[in-house]
């Protein structure tokens, strides 16, 4: 496959992310290590993310790459050869946020094309001047220049995802009346523009690619035929070597497991046969059989992911080489890729860690304080915590382990959790862990519980047995997870259901609320929080909040409950103590989860995951991994 003057090795490629491994701006020696390991990884052009051209649409944090300032050429140079040592093609994303700069959380004003209010701030931006947006352009020429010049074979131009670029290709946020507003051919102008500088500034050598985004459906949104128009336009007016498509704007561009098929897929026909440049598709593409239906229905040239490579950097290579059962699955969860605390991480890849650790930090509890040793492990428990350190420590050890589960089914809290609406993505982890364990060998005994026999000549014993929900304080009342076990028995007969919420808003309990949703059932949400879905990741939110829109689902927050009884439940306000009453013949109650007890809490033995404290999966995935590693490690 070539693009422009470029030779790539194959048809996958990294998309353009970035996990804020940046100090004051510049790439640091943890960025380098993260994409010298993803161009390991066999694909054929990795791009970074997240590069500004200019002060303006920088945060105080400073957490994303600076192509302006040259005190960022070092790292940029760095990042560069890294990617270049693994076969890869380098690439890099330059960009400039407009209105979706953060005006609280940067220095200087934000800016935009018109002032119209955006999704991020209360407050319009300042509109820019015509002369302001030649600056621009020569902002992205200076800065292409510094990345050619660190040896970059391709740069992208950012003008998705409601960026400024986006902003003037967007009729809803470009309302201007000069050249550079509304017909299509105006509203091109600016990408144009950048397009012609990052050519000049690049140089004739470097492959130069387009990002674009559609928005929706919606007839406010940017949709695919429009897209096609405004390129065409770009296309005559600056040449590019390819296109970059994906999906969605703010909270919508990084789908989460709710979407299980990739947005623009078996959509991009009319797009090729308007616009004669090689097509880069992306978006939710996670599965190597949705992106064999890619390649092979000629829908794309290039198929691009980033969050499959975070989670598997060796993703490329064993979909090149029909491994795909072998591929460590991005659930899409979004819980660590998306936080940036400290940086990007993963729930499902405990390699990926911070800066100045091997490996996800994580401290198993052996409140003994011995030392892990030997060659028999049995592992009681079966959910996440438990199956990654049965793999681990079975594929890098070569010891015997045995994992003893109660239950007829491995995964633990993850089986329920994918039981609920829109939350199937874990089961692909769970078929993995299965994969695993088969091809290893490992002795997994379902249905048992563990008795002195089981652990009898064990070098090692691991609690792995989770945690479990309270009772509910409702008489009558059913745990969200014992709902979530069987929805359709609990409703059967029922006209109304009601959810109460612990007020952290975290999936339980939306997993209850979509349940009964998808019954056909209306639902009363009772929170003593402020707000709905607090607990869960924005882009999850922002979804989640579109599947509920127009549903008969009423949200009563600052409100706890009192009593239930005759299909009636009691609720008072949190801040006043008023009294209302909300029908529901079925009444969820989301409960505080504590350790489950272990068998025998007094041998020997490390404690993982929920078994120490309940948290979430990339804790207990971290602590399982942790445990076997620490298990393998030479005994001195």
């Amino acid at each position: 496959m070539t693009i422009g003057g470029l030779t790539l090795r194959n048809r996958l490629v990294v998309s353009a992310h970035g996990l804020a491994t940046v100090t004051d701006g510049a790439p640091n020696a943890h960025d380098e290590a993260y994409w010298r390991r993803l161009a390991a990884g066999g694909a054929a052009l990795i791009v970074a993310g997240g590069t500004q051209v200019s002060p303006e649409s920088m945060p105080r944090n400073r957490i994303l790459t600076e192509a302006f300032n040259e005190r960022a050429a070092p790292g940029l140079a760095a990042r560069a050869a890294a990617m270049r040592s693994g076969g890869a093609a380098a690439g890099i994303q330059l960009g400039h946020l407009g209105r979706e700069t953060l005006g609280a959380g940067t220095f200087l004003p934000f800016v935009a094309p018109s002032p119209i209010t955006g999704p991020r701030e209360p407050a319009p931006a300042r509109p820019l001047g015509i002369d302001e947006i030649t600056v621009i352009a020569e902002d992205f020429r200076l800065s292409s220049r510094r990345c050619a010049d660190a040896g970059f074979e391709v740069v992208e131009i950012h003008a998705a995802h409601g960026y400024l670029l986006a902003q003037f290709l967007s009729r809803s946020a470009n309302a201007r009346r000069d050249r550079y507003g509304g017909a299509p051919a105006n509203r091109a102008r600016a990408l144009s523009q950048v397009v012609q500088a990052v050519r000049a500034g690049a140089g004739e050598d470097v492959v130069v690619g387009v990002r674009v985004s559609v928005e929706g459906d919606g007839p406010a949104h940017l949709r695919l035929e429009e897209l096609a128009e405004l390129l065409t336009h770009v296309q005559a007016e600056a040449p590019f070597d390819y296109l970059n498509l994906t999906w969605g704007d703010r909270g919508r561009y990084v789908p989460d497991m709710a979407t299980t098929h990739p947005p623009l897929l078996g959509r991009t026909h009319e797009l090729r046969d308007t616009l004669d440049v090689p097509l880069l598709l992306c978006a939710a593409f996670r599965r190597p059989a949705d992106i064999a239906e890619a390649l092979e229905s000629g829908a794309a040239d290039l198929v691009g992911s980033a969050r499959a490579h975070i989670a598997d950097p060796d993703f490329a290579t064993k979909v090149l080489d029909g491994r795909s059962d072998d591929i460590r699955p991005c659930v899409a969860c979004l819980q660590d890729c998306r936080s940036y605390e400290p940086t990007g991480l993963c729930a499902v890849n405990p390699d990926l860690a911070p800066a100045g650790s091997p490996r996800k930090p994580a401290l198993p509890w052996r409140p003994n304080g011995h030392r892990p040793q030997g060659s028999r492990v049995v592992v009681v428990g079966a959910g996440p915590a438990g199956l990654e350190f049965a793999v681990t420590a079975a594929a890098r050890s070569g010891i015997e382990v045995t994992v003893l589960e109660q239950s007829d089914r491995i995964g633990g809290q993850l089986r329920i959790a994918a039981s609920a609406p829109h939350r199937a993505g874990w089961s692909d982890l769970l078929g993995y862990y299965q994969r695993r364990l088969e091809a290893l060998g490992v002795d997994v005994r379902l249905g048992t519980e563990a008795t002195e026999d089981d652990l009898a000549g064990a070098d090692e014993i691991v609690w792995a047995t989770g945690a479990r929900e309270n009772p509910p304080s409702l008489d009558g009342a059913v745990t969200a997870e014992a709902f979530l076990r069987n929805p359709s028995e609990l409703l059967a007969g029922a006209d109304s259901v009601a959810v109460c919420d612990d007020g952290f808003g975290s999936w339980p309990g939306i997993g209850a609320v979509e349940a009964a949703l998808a019954a056909g059932l209306p639902v009363t949400l009772v929170t003593p929080g402020t707000g709905f879905a607090g607990g869960i990741p924005a882009e999850s939110r922002t979804q989640l909040l579109e599947r509920l829109t127009r549903r008969p689902l009423e949200v009563r927050p600052l409100t706890g409950p009192d009593r239930w009884s005759d299909g009636v439940l009691h609720v008072r306000t949190v801040l006043d103590g008023t009294a209302h009453a909300v029908p529901a013949d079925v009444v969820v109650q989301v409960g505080t989860r504590h350790p489950n007890e272990v068998p025998f809490p007094g041998r020997t033995a490390t404690w993982i995951g929920d078994s120490v404290a309940p948290r979430g999966v990339s804790h207990a995935i971290a602590e399982g991994r942790a445990a076997a590693e620490e298990l393998a490690a030479p005994i001195g």
